[in-house]
């Protein structure tokens, strides 16, 4: 069981060896335990050269010091980098002469994070962006995560339970103060229509969380059709390496296989599967029953079929958004029954695919804020539906308590009500230096 009276340390930075290690020292021992190596530590936020030694006195490296005094620094508590050289073997000979150190122990994974959240230095949205943030690689899931573990969600969600609060004053004083001249004689004409608009607000924002989900976790586009179409070469193709093995052997991709694009700062996430057909094989046959489960999860299907040919009819799923594509374009004439003929021979047809895909992402975000994580839907769908219930509602004091309980639910997001159950899950997802 931890204790957030240890003090915890772990490395900050990426994977060793590499120029720099941070190494982060956290709790109320981090000064004593920085001096125990660095000797008298440099003024606050001010970082400093020094010779970090074993407690025998030999020289481990020289670093850069910095300490950051409670309140003011990440987690809240006094905290200290070592800026070192970024060797496994330096690296490993601090953490060594630390976890000597009577009360001082490596961190778990997001404890430094999850320490900032105990001490108010930022909510669990934030926290979310923050570890979004660090594990951004695309410029759209850097803007998003930015949008979020910098306060800009967090403080969307506060001004809707601010106004249900207010909402929520208003009835409590008719209530309970009915008779009084000073006191408004109905709620309805300043509350109600102001909470229907908070609720299609919040719909809107629910609404949008799609694209949020596609921005973070990337845009499925499944590559489909029949045996020998032409689906592993497109793939090849789009990723300008070797990912499928192409042969002219019908049936040779029979599992799912995939490739992640970055396209004009999009995560485009390309799956090439089994070619569609009826078949004996037992290995195929899984072949088969995993690409039409990958169509299902599909954002986007591309239907590659050779132009001329006549395969047997593909089922794809209802509600999915196809594109067909006529293959082989260097072997026969462009057909209309297609959306899009290419070669990926010839190059010709790649790039009106390309901007064909690019078109349906360029649209998803504008900048505001959008919800990406299930998590955070959840506990949105609770609060409009419970500011729904208030609006239907006749008596007075129930619809009081149902917008109570939506404003409990948009704290639940940002984790100011009730929420320790979730801080497990969501911390440990972090790296250990976070």
């Amino acid at each position: 069981m931890v204790s957030s009276a240890d003090t915890i340390f772990a490395l900050s930075s990426g994977n060793l060896p590499a120029g720099v290690a941070v190494i982060r020292i956290s709790g109320p021992t981090a000064f004593s335990a920085a001096e125990a190596l660095a000797g008298v530590l440099p003024a606050p936020r001010l970082a400093q050269l020094k010779k970090i030694r074993n407690r025998n006195g030999l020289l481990l490296d020289q670093a850069l010091v910095v300490i950051f005094p409670s309140p003011n620094s990440f987690t809240g508590e006094d905290c200290v980098e070592f800026h070192l050289h970024g060797s496994k073997a330096v690296v490993s000979a601090v953490f060594a002469e630390l976890g000597d150190i009577a009360g001082l122990r490596m961190a778990e994974a997001g404890e430094f994070s999850r320490r900032a959240f105990e001490n108010g230095k930022l909510d669990l949205v934030e926290a979310e962006g923050l570890g979004d943030l660090i594990a951004a690689e695309t410029e759209m899931q850097r803007r998003l995560a930015v949008e979020e573990g910098f306060g800009g969600q967090s403080v969307l969600y506060a001004g809707w339970a601010e106004r249900l609060t207010r909402a929520r004053a208003l009835i409590e004083a008719e209530l309970d103060f009915a008779d009084e001249d000073d006191v408004p004689g109905s709620v309805s004409e300043q509350v109600w229509s102001d909470v229907a608009r908070l609720r299609d607000e919040i719909e809107g924002h629910i609404g949008s969380s799609k694209s949020g989900e596609i921005i973070r976790d990337g845009y499925k586009v499944v590559i489909a059709g029949p045996p020998n179409a032409g689906k592993s070469s497109l793939l090849n193709t789009l990723a300008k390496r070797d990912v499928a093995i192409v042969t002219e052997i019908a049936g040779t991709t029979r599992d799912i296989l995939h490739v992640d694009l970055d396209m004009e700062g999009y995560l485009v996430r390309f799956f090439d599967t089994a070619g569609l057909r009826e078949t004996g094989d037992l290995v195929e046959q899984e072949g088969v029953r995993r690409a039409r489960r990958a169509m299902e999860e599909a954002d986007l299907v591309l239907l590659v079929e050779e132009i001329d040919s006549y395969p047997e009819q593909s089922v794809i799923p209802e509600g999915k958004q196809v594109l067909r594509i006529g293959s082989k374009l260097d072997r026969h004439k462009s057909a209309d029954t297609y959306d899009i003929c290419l070669s990926v021979h010839t190059g010709e047809g790649l790039e009106k695919l390309r901007e064909r895909i690019l078109g349906n992402l360029r649209g998803l975000w504008a900048g505001s804020t959008m919800p990406s994580r299930a998590r955070h839907c959840d506990f949105l769908k609770q609060a409009s539906n419970s500011i729904q219930e208030a609006l239907n509602g006749s008596q007075l004091d129930l619809r009081a308590e149902n917008l109570r309980a939506a404003a409990s639910a948009l704290g639940r997001i940002t984790g100011r009500v009730d929420v320790e159950q979730l801080l497990d899950v969501i911390f440990s997802q972090f790296c250990i230096g976070k």
